[in-house]
């Protein structure tokens, strides 16, 4: 193959694979990261402790219990009154054991009916998609009992029922199934393919050398746009929610859930870079060669031995 095509070929395959590098990251995050309950779980269990998330579930929680007291006792003249109380009461619920196992009980059963319904198969035509819900019955006996282990009054009395809550409607389910199966594949293939095209790329190349720096080059450019991504994603993230969310609860969430991208963002960035400085330290430091003797300035050889003669007679 002459060396001109060598080249632009080793350069298209090299540009191709630092394109795939933040792609294929975000795919392997999305397929392999939050789709494991287990690792999802265990991401946002320190959520539990934050301040802010504290706060919002307090007035999350709180608002709906003087809603059903408002609906079912008909007391709304004593809602000004009694709220605070309430509030107060959450909010020191929110420092217990019981809340953190009610906290990560949920999320564990939320995620797995989120991704049971999107590895489900899809339904027949004439079948309607249903909703996916939440049976909180899970949640409110774990926290039944962790208050009667801690000896809390009237603790045992607390009703286990039977609560659907929904997560998804139901027309959200088939866009986020498709979504899902795509990225089910591109988390496997994507990085594959971006190591199969830098390899071929450096292989085909005429100067390795340069081709190995460019690698790398593209692979931290790649690795700082995953980082600018992360970054852009998080405030177009805030600024769609409603105003009743409570931003930096929603940011916390966020933070804990992206904090593995953003690390390999980092390590795709430093590793990139720590490639190409020593292509190009191997490059232009490298120890001298000895010289090689011209033709016109080599040594004439030595004579040969003269060989020794016989005596004679």
């Amino acid at each position: 193959m002459p060396p001109r095509i060598r080249s632009a070929l080793s350069a298209v395959l090299i540009a191709l694979s630092c394109l795939l590098v933040p792609f294929g990251a975000l795919a392997a995050w999305a397929s392999y990261g939050l789709a494991d309950t287990g690792r999802y779980v265990t991401t946002m269990a320190p959520l539990a402790a934050d301040p802010d998330v504290r706060e919002a579930v307090a007035a999350t929680v709180g608002d709906g219990i003087l809603r059903e007291v408002d609906h079912k006792m008909d007391v709304r003249p004593l809602r000004g009154s009694v709220a605070p109380f309430v509030h107060d009461a959450v909010r020191s619920f929110t420092q217990t054991r019981a809340f953190r196992i009610a906290w990560d009980t949920g999320n564990r059963v939320t995620h797995d009916a989120v991704l049971r319904a999107l590895r489900e198969e899809d339904p027949a035509e004439d079948a309607p998609e249903r909703p996916v819900t939440v049976d909180l019955a899970p949640v409110t006996a774990q926290v039944k009992q962790q208050l009667t282990h801690d000896h809390i009054p009237l603790a045992a009395r607390i009703p286990v029922e039977h609560t659907a809550v929904p997560v998804l409607q139901a027309g959200e389910v088939a866009p986020l199934r498709k979504g899902f199966q795509v990225l089910e594949v591109a988390g496997f293939w994507l990085p594959v393919a971006a190591v199969v095209f830098a390899a071929t790329g450096i292989a085909l190349a005429v100067h390795r050398r340069r081709a190995v720096a460019a690698t790398a080059l593209g692979t931290a450019l790649g690795g700082a746009l995953l980082g600018l991504a992360l970054t852009v994603g998080r405030g177009l993230t805030l600024s769609g929610l409603p105003a009743d969310v409570s931003h930096p609860a929603a940011g916390a969430v966020y933070d804990a859930l992206t904090a593995t991208l953003r690390t390999v963002s980092w390590l795709l960035l430093g590793l990139g870079l720590a490639v190409a400085l020593t292509a190009w330290l191997t490059r232009y430091l490298r120890l001298p060669r000895p010289a090689r003797h011209r033709r016109g300035s080599a040594e004439p050889a030595p004579p040969p031995a003269p060989t020794p003669t016989r005596a004679r007679a």
